[in-house]
């Protein structure tokens, strides 16, 4: 959430941050400024007319200690007339900042500096590239022939245990599953992130402090009986730990990993796009998160964005990194990086992760913050990064290591799968 303080000072760098996005409704901006306006008008209609009360009480003791009964009564029914007020004056007020609690939740993230204007994936710009891109032989077949034909995944039966988009792994598939889950958890412990095991399902705060709710209330399963949702990412829960603390700045940077699995409702498109492990309802991930100092968050996101393409490097695919346009950003980024590998039997490129700066706007909804040298409160940086997205990882890894003799595996991946190949 944008603090209100920066909206009300800069209200035209705010539209033209926005207008990077290509947000269709800049009209908000205006409403939670005279909203705005409007609270801390009544705040302080308030807090006079409870200084007169306060003022007037002290008066109608000294009056009736010298016996001045007429003006005391007096002072009393001004008193009686101010609480009337106030209470009307609260009601008010109470309105007025809900209206404009509803307004400012519906504003994005504003974009980096360095975020340029677009409106779609063809304008994000490709920023690097990595490894080699495979030329696989004529046979070479898209991963979800390959998942038949070596017996991992069996979506016929995951369909039939809970719905479409709900793959069951099976045998080497699962082994290979819990292989690349260790080791991403491994590498990211190896380079100082505290691994946690977070519940599944989060409360609406939680959802809230990180920014699902209220933009992507359609994309998460909802247990309505308990008001819980099941989590679309670890980012989720693991960023809420620290919901409502003050964090040493000593303590900082706070680095955290966690493997879960994610639910998202949202499928995506038809077609080649959701065929096989490309797209699913269920799948596993491995997260990284930090908190860390406003003044360190621009070089800590360049950290995880090594991080994550030296991760993808160990497991020899090609890849690319992406700066993505202000027009296909997330609601609550300020800056985001996507890493693509490239899956050589389907001849496209499919998203692995994302790494995020959030600046304030995740850590304001959840009050996460510490106290700079001064003994002031200050709102820390937020940051996350996939390390990694399983189902296209496995896919890839089926696809461009395809040979007539098996599936042949990174060397980083064998003592953790036991084998060399599959």
């Amino acid at each position: 959430m944008l603090q209100i303080s920066f909206i009300r000072q800069n209200i035209e760098l705010v539209k033209e941050r926005l207008s990077v996005r290509y947000f269709n409704d800049i009209s908000i901006v205006d409403r939670v400024v005279e909203l705005d306006k409007l609270v801390r008008k009544l705040k302080v209609e308030t807090e006079t007319l409870q200084a007169e009360m306060k003022t007037s009480s002290k008066e109608i003791g000294l009056l009736l200690g010298k016996g001045e009964k007429d003006l005391a009564e007096q002072k009393k029914q001004q008193v009686a007339l101010n609480t009337n007020n106030i209470e009307a004056l609260n009601a008010s007020l109470n309105l007025a900042e809900k209206q404009l609690q509803d307004e400012i939740v519906r504003l994005p993230n504003l974009p980096h500096s360095s975020v340029k204007k677009g409106k779609t994936p063809e304008e994000n710009e490709v920023i690097k590239n990595g490894g080699t891109i495979p030329a696989l032989p004529a046979t070479a077949v898209p991963h979800w022939e390959l998942i038949k034909k070596y017996d991992l995944v069996d979506f016929e039966t995951g369909a039939k245990l809970t719905g479409s988009g709900f793959p069951l792994y099976k045998g080497k598939g699962a082994k290979l599953q819990r292989a690349l889950i260790q080791y991403f958890l491994d590498y990211n412990t190896a380079a100082g992130y505290t691994e946690y095991l977070p519940p599944l399902m989060v409360n609406e705060a939680s959802a809230y402090g990180t920014g699902q709710l209220p933009d992507k209330e359609g994309q998460m399963y909802h247990i309505t009986a308990d008001g819980l949702f099941l989590i679309p990412t670890a980012e989720v829960p693991v960023t809420n730990i620290y919901r409502d603390e003050i964090i040493k700045e000593t303590d900082l940077p706070v680095r955290m990993t966690a493997y879960t699995p994610c639910f998202r409702r949202e499928a995506g498109s038809f077609g080649t796009d959701v065929r096989g492990l490309n797209r699913v309802h269920q799948f596993d991930k491995v997260e990284i998160i930090q908190l860390v100092h406003p003044g360190e968050s621009y070089r800590v996101l360049e950290s995880m964005v090594v991080h994550v393409e030296k991760l993808l490097q160990s497991l020899e695919l090609p890849f690319r990194i992406l700066r993505l346009c202000g027009g296909d950003m997330g609601f609550t980024s300020a800056l985001t990086y996507d890493f693509e590998v490239y899956s050589a039997a389907q001849q496209k490129w499919l998203e692995v992760s994302s790494v995020s700066n959030f600046e304030t706007f995740q850590t304001n909804r959840m009050k996460i913050r510490y106290k700079d040298a001064g003994g002031k409160t200050q709102l820390l940086h937020s940051l996350n990064g996939s390390s990694l997205a399983l189902p296209r990882i496995v896919a890839s890894l089926l696809e461009n290591n395809q040979t007539e003799t098996g599936i042949l595996l990174p060397a980083v991946l064998h003592r953790y799968f036991g084998a060399p190949s599959i």
